[in-house]
Protein backbone atom coordinates (compact mmCIF):
# COMPACT_ATOMS: atom_id res chain seq x y z
CA UNK A 1 0.00 0.00 0.00
CA UNK A 2 1.52 3.70 -0.52
CA UNK A 3 0.12 6.03 1.36
CA UNK A 4 -2.22 6.61 4.38
CA UNK A 5 -5.51 7.62 3.02
CA UNK A 6 -4.67 6.30 -0.38
CA UNK A 7 -7.26 4.23 -3.07
CA UNK A 8 -6.26 0.43 -1.52
CA UNK A 9 -6.17 1.62 2.24
CA UNK A 10 -9.99 3.05 1.59
CA UNK A 11 -10.79 -0.12 -0.10
CA UNK A 12 -9.43 -2.02 2.85
CA UNK A 13 -11.42 -0.14 5.33
CA UNK A 14 -14.66 -0.86 3.41
CA UNK A 15 -13.52 -4.91 3.60
CA UNK A 16 -13.22 -4.57 7.10
CA UNK A 17 -17.08 -2.87 7.87
CA UNK A 18 -18.44 -6.18 5.92
CA UNK A 19 -15.61 -8.90 7.29
CA UNK A 20 -13.39 -7.51 9.97
CA UNK A 21 -9.85 -8.52 9.25
CA UNK A 22 -10.38 -8.61 5.59
CA UNK A 23 -9.13 -5.37 5.13
CA UNK A 24 -6.09 -6.30 7.44
CA UNK A 25 -5.77 -9.53 4.19
CA UNK A 26 -6.36 -7.13 1.27
CA UNK A 27 -2.89 -5.42 2.69
CA UNK A 28 -0.91 -8.35 3.28
CA UNK A 29 -0.64 -8.17 7.31
CA UNK A 30 -1.70 -12.10 8.41
CA UNK A 31 -1.31 -11.83 11.62
CA UNK A 32 -3.53 -8.79 12.80
CA UNK A 33 -6.04 -9.78 10.36
CA UNK A 34 -6.22 -13.13 12.32
CA UNK A 35 -6.12 -11.49 15.83
CA UNK A 36 -9.11 -8.77 14.56
CA UNK A 37 -11.43 -11.71 12.93
CA UNK A 38 -11.18 -13.62 15.79
CA UNK A 39 -11.84 -11.05 18.79
CA UNK A 40 -15.05 -9.87 16.81
CA UNK A 41 -16.36 -13.17 15.59
CA UNK A 42 -15.68 -13.98 19.00
CA UNK A 43 -16.97 -11.03 20.79
CA UNK A 44 -20.10 -11.49 18.35
CA UNK A 45 -20.95 -14.99 19.09
CA UNK A 46 -21.57 -14.36 22.92
CA UNK A 47 -23.61 -11.14 22.49
CA UNK A 48 -25.72 -12.38 25.35
CA UNK A 49 -23.19 -11.93 27.69
CA UNK A 50 -22.98 -8.40 26.54
CA UNK A 51 -19.38 -7.11 27.49
CA UNK A 52 -17.61 -9.70 24.82
CA UNK A 53 -20.31 -7.86 22.04
CA UNK A 54 -19.08 -4.52 23.20
CA UNK A 55 -15.43 -5.50 23.12
CA UNK A 56 -15.90 -6.77 19.61
CA UNK A 57 -17.97 -3.73 18.44
CA UNK A 58 -14.80 -1.92 19.67
CA UNK A 59 -12.65 -4.17 18.43
CA UNK A 60 -13.91 -4.12 14.73
CA UNK A 61 -14.43 -0.19 14.44
CA UNK A 62 -10.55 -0.17 15.44
CA UNK A 63 -10.18 -2.62 12.96
CA UNK A 64 -11.44 -0.19 10.19
CA UNK A 65 -9.73 2.39 11.25
CA UNK A 66 -6.93 0.77 11.19
CA UNK A 67 -6.89 -0.28 7.92
CA UNK A 68 -7.12 3.24 7.02
CA UNK A 69 -4.59 4.60 8.62
CA UNK A 70 -1.96 2.02 7.60
CA UNK A 71 1.22 3.07 6.04
CA UNK A 72 3.99 0.36 5.27
CA UNK A 73 7.40 0.54 7.35
CA UNK A 74 8.95 0.73 3.84
CA UNK A 75 7.17 3.43 2.79
CA UNK A 76 7.52 5.90 5.85
CA UNK A 77 11.32 5.74 5.00
CA UNK A 78 11.62 5.59 0.75
CA UNK A 79 11.09 9.43 1.58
Amino acid sequence: MAEQGSGGNVIAAICNIFFPGLGQLVQGRIIPALIFAIIVFGGYALWFLVIPAIIAGVAHLWAIIDAAKYTSYRSRYER
